[in-house]
């Protein structure tokens, strides 16, 4: 497989990684790059992605040959959980081998792959292997999605460490603007708070903000 797959994940399922996401991937196609986005796994769906669906409503695209092949939405569990939950519930194992030859897939067919990830990155995917596991083995570089809200400094910087203890290459913190906020004295300081850590901690990683789409 190329070495142009993103695995794209967040503070917690509230990040607006779908959003960040489908964003990055309209940015990127507009400067050449083409790029599709896969939902790793999905859950809390039937026989179609939700997640897939607001990526190219962002995109401004319409489905994709691969979106009607299934390559971008390759595992998907009808219970709204953690994967392994919504595995069990279902009555049958996620297909990793299914994933990881979708994946490969794409891989070749385009310039770059965001790999949209099922919730943070201590979300179970079995109850042997946590998503932060399978990125490190998989040694996808990641584009971490985080926010103003409250308390995303914590979590934030919880997952850093995370990262960073097990090597795992850090390209990109997005930075979601989404949704807008009247307030925005929490969200202008968490992001000079975080755009200084990644500074002195982690210089080669690249920090972008997400505008609410239409800004």
């Amino acid at each position: 497989m190329k070495q142009n797959v993103y695995f794209v994940s967040g503070i917690d399922t509230d990040a607006g990684k779908s959003y960040a996401t489908g964003y990055l991937a309209r940015e990127w196609n507009k400067n050449g790059k083409r790029t599709i986005t896969q939902k790793f796994i999905q859950t809390g769906n039937v026989g179609h992605s939700e997640d897939i669906d607001l990526h190219r409503r962002i995109m401004e695209i319409p489905f994709t040959q691969e979106d009607q092949e299934g390559l971008t939405m390759p595992e998907i569990f009808s219970y709204p959980a953690s994967p392994h939950l919504a595995s069990r519930l279902d009555h049958r194992p996620i297909d990793f081998d299914k994933i990881k030859h979708a994946t490969e897939v794409l891989s070749e067919r385009y310039d770059c792959v965001l790999l949209e990830g099922a919730g943070g990155l201590m979300v179970p995917l079995t109850t042997e292997l946590l998503t932060i596991e399978y990125i490190a083995q998989e040694k996808y570089p990641l584009i971490f999605v985080t926010s103003g809200k409250l308390g995303s400094i914590n979590h934030t910087l919880l997952s850093l460490e995370a990262i960073q203890k097990r090597d795992i290459v850090l390209d990109t913190v997005l930075y979601n603007l989404y949704p807008t906020v009247e307030d925005k004295t929490i969200q202008d300081d968490t992001m000079e708070f975080i755009r200084a850590w990644l500074e002195k901690y982690f210089p080669e990683t690249k920090f972008l903000l997400v505008p609410e789409i239409g800004k």
